[in-house]
């Protein structure tokens, strides 16, 4: 059975798949990777399962050393990346033999990249998932240093191409696109103006649960009277009191109580979760 062995994380490492759908009803939320298309881009490349689990790093950082040989690809975030201290390409195929090390340095053009090993990671999983939520605590902890990550059989057909183009680097505002509701009309008209007439800039209050925006204009309610609890899901922009939003990511509670004014598009809930502190976001219906 090979393995990788961590010998440094980064900022944090977690073990990501698919997620847990089906469990919002207990208060489980669904999870997974925080940009779906960048796993299963990385699982792609290996020929794994989408379902197959891999890491998802955190502004790079990670280190393993392979312990038998296996075959790994990164995708996502653009990193340096290096076997053995020689340079190697992200969003291609790469060969590990008994004893090697591979590094990713610091990413660039987004937040979180994805490293899949031919396989999968075969940590036990939880309610059919191997993915961390963390903000439940399920999964398994956060990846630390000296673990050994099991490589398991999650593979599939091996794909016709050994390199995936990676996605053109992003220039200007991330554009995310929205529909209205299913609360705003809890806010005064203006509002929607608002939310799509300014930029808005990502804080340093941003995780995996979601990430709060900066505009220079809050977003006016039409009163100051209390939502009860209802569903959440991901890509909510949900609007505390002072008016400015907070966007719902991977790891967002499956309830809330203040108003939800839009809701990502599915397909932009990779972008979403790409969004590094200090980056700037326009919004569209």
């Amino acid at each position: 059975m090979a393995w990788l062995e961590v010998i440094r994380t980064g900022a944090l490492a977690t073990v990501q798949d698919r997620g847990r759908p089906g469990f919002g009803a207990l208060g489980v939320g669904a999870s997974g990777a925080a940009d779906l298309g960048s796993h299963d881009s990385a699982n792609r490349l290996v020929g794994n399962d989408p379902q197959a689990a891999t890491v998802e790093v955190t502004l790079g950082g990670l280190r393993v050393r392979a312990v038998g040989s296996a075959t790994v690809a990164v995708a996502g975030a653009r990193v340096p990346l290096t076997l053995n201290g020689s340079p190697r390409a992200d969003y291609s195929r790469v060969q590990l033999e008994d004893g090697d090390v591979l590094a990713l340095g610091r990413a660039v053009g987004g937040l979180r990249s994805y490293l899949a090993v031919r396989g999968g990671i075969a940590v036990p999983p939880t309610l059919g998932s191997r993915a961390t939520d963390t903000l439940a605590g399920l999964g398994p902890p956060p990846v630390r240093v000296g673990d050994r990550l099991p490589v398991g059989d999650d593979a599939a057909d091996w794909p016709a191409e050994e390199i995936i183009p990676p996605p053109p680097v992003r220039s200007g505002p991330t554009l995310l696109r929205l529909r209205l509701g299913p609360r705003s009309d809890w806010f005064a008209e203006s509002a929607v103006d608002t939310l799509l007439g300014q930029t808005w800039a990502v804080s340093p209050e941003t995780d995996r649960v979601g990430a709060r925006l900066r505009g220079a204009a809050p977003l006016p309610r039409l009163g100051d009277s209390e939502l009860p609890s209802e569903g959440m899901v991901r890509g909510a922009l949900q609007v505390p009191a002072g008016g400015q939003p907070v966007l719902f990511l991977a790891d967002h509670p499956v309830t809330g109580g203040y108003p939800v004014i839009a809701v990502l598009v599915d397909a932009d809930l990779g972008a979403a979760g790409q969004l590094v502190p200090g980056d700037v976001v326009r919004f569209a219906l």
